[in-house]
């Protein structure tokens, strides 16, 4: 009976224990699966991580491209810009030409005529307020059209007549503005322009100590109530008198400009007028 009664405890260990072994080599198993697919996500992160390296070098290398190739043609301008602030050919430059400006940006429509150049291949230089860069949208706003390609110009911070004010007063206008820009697109503003025109010979000489090219302008509409509106603003800017080779085109941040700039873009390149770069401009020694 001993025999008999001992047999089965010994088969019943023995499930125990062929159970037991079959648990652990699950658990074993489950573990193995579990730590593979840590690896391979750690190699996933690591792959994805030197990708996103390797992009952020590349889109160094090219920005440095990009600067020295700005350098380069600074050093040998093709225009630049007269006592009366029209563009001249330096040697044998083409001559008819024109300028895109726009002042008091960023506010509300910068971008959106920032775009517009962009989308016609247009070059322009947009002159900034500092008390429209205040916000981070202000800033990004800012960003984006200077990444589009487009040059930076210094037009005070508060827009107030520089005659009006000391040279200290005019220095903070125009040196704050300098610093804001630099710290928000990682450079100076390349163009001054005086708020109604009004420089003093401080300022003129400060904006050209800080490598600033000073400039006026030849024409502009856009703030004239017969002309706040698209058609009649496009209309003006390629029909007047006034337009003539080397013209420095004035706009500024509006609503009307904005919807007329495709129209004035088509409609000065149709009278054969080529659109200047402002990095062809000449820039003080």
């Amino acid at each position: 009976m001993k025999k008999f009664l001992v047999f089965p405890m010994l088969l019943g260990l023995s499930g125990v224990l062929i159970s037991g072994c079959a648990n652990s080599e699950q658990t074993n198993s489950e573990s193995n699966q579990t730590k593979n697919t840590e690896s391979a996500s750690s190699e996933q992160n690591q792959t994805e991580e030197n990708a996103q390296a390797e992009q952020e070098e590349q889109e160094k290398k090219k920005a440095e491209e990009e600067q020295d190739t700005k350098q380069e043609e600074h050093q040998e301008p093709q225009y630049k810009v007269s006592e009366v602030s029209s563009i001249v050919p330096v040697d044998d430059a083409e001559a008819k030409v024109a300028l895109l400006t726009f002042d008091d940006a960023p506010d509300k429509h910068a971008l959106e005529i920032a775009e517009s150049l962009k989308e016609a291949d247009a070059p322009a230089i947009f002159f900034v307020n500092g008390h429209f860069l205040t916000t981070d949208e202000e800033k990004e706003t800012l960003k984006k059209i200077h990444d589009m390609g487009f040059a930076i110009g210094n037009h005070t911070y508060s827009h107030a007549n520089l005659n009006d004010l000391t040279e200290e007063e005019a220095k903070e206008e125009i040196i704050k503005v300098n610093e804001q820009v630099e710290e928000i697109i990682g450079e100076k503003p390349e163009f001054f322009r005086a708020p109604f025109g009004e420089n003093t010979d401080y300022s003129r000489q400060l904006a050209e100590d800080e490598g600033m090219t000073v400039m006026n302008w030849t024409y502009g509409y856009d703030w004239e109530s017969q002309y706040q509106d698209s058609d009649a603003l496009a209309d003006i800017m390629v029909n007047t008198e006034l337009l003539g080779n080397g013209a420095n085109l004035l706009m500024h941040d509006r609503e009307w400009t904005a919807q007329a700039v495709p129209n004035i873009v088509t409609g000065l390149r149709d009278k054969g007028y080529e659109l200047v770069d402002p990095d062809t401009i000449e820039r003080p020694s």
